[in-house]
């Protein structure tokens, strides 16, 4: 299948992982291979331009030109807490007094609703802190039922990996054993057949040189034949 990954790693059965030097090792052709290699094309080409700007709002771009142009931030204002008279010049000025009665209205009212909020609170806060409470604490022993699920099928993903390795283990080693035999054997037949070579070379060697050595005496008769009737 397409984009199918095939993992050959055993970890529960290969600890040559564990011996001295092989992860040094294993960084080292890493960094070496992150040296050599040299992208050749741009592998966001595909996705459309980055828009920076999709979250910003009016007041964060108006803080980001003030960064930008390094002014300092303005200081908090507590004028609204305030209650200023009007000043010397305005002192006659009706709508100067009306001005200042409307702000110390709305500071009167700003306090009224402090205390209502303060009065509610010792009245229902206890209770409405107790509710928050139960249902932190319910949503608490959920999350934590999920998280023990979620333990517990990771162990169960685990233990099966172990079993299913220690079983694929056994047979790869009695695979590697039966392939070593099998590697010996033949290593013995090659041994066996380079020295039946030998000893056919040998052989035929040897009845090369009797068969010189049985034809030498042969002609050697017929020549003394013939002198024999050359005298006759």
């Amino acid at each position: 299948m397409a984009g199918e990954v095939i993992v050959d790693a055993l970890p529960y059965i290969d600890h040559d992982y564990d011996e001295p030097g092989v992860r040094e090792a294993a960084l080292a052709m890493v960094e070496e291979e992150c040296r050599r290699y040299r992208p050749t094309k741009n592998y966001l080409d595909h996705l459309p331009p980055l828009n920076t700007t999709a979250f910003e709002t009016k007041m964060i771009k108006t803080e980001f030109e003030r960064i930008q142009n390094h002014t300092p931030m303005e200081s908090l204002s507590m004028k609204r807490y305030e209650l200023p008279p009007p000043s010397a010049a305005r002192l006659s000025d009706y709508s100067a007094w009306q001005e200042a009665v409307e702000n110390s209205m709305a500071q009167l009212e700003h306090q009224a609703t402090r205390v209502m909020n303060l009065e509610l609170m010792l009245e229902y806060g206890c209770e409405s802190w107790k509710a928050y409470l139960e249902l932190f604490t319910a949503l608490q022993a959920k999350a934590q039922n999920q998280l023990q699920e979620v333990k517990k099928m990771i162990q169960d993903i685990n233990w099966q990996r172990k079993s299913t390795q220690t079983q694929v283990g056994e047979k790869l080693k009695e695979l590697e054993a039966h392939w070593v035999m099998l590697v010996s054997k033949n290593y013995e037949i090659e041994q066996e057949c380079d020295n039946l070579e030998k000893h056919i070379e040998e052989l035929k060697s040897s009845a090369s040189k009797d068969v010189e050595e049985n034809s030498q005496p042969t002609q050697n008769d017929h020549m003394n034949g013939f002198e024999a009737e050359d005298e006759e």
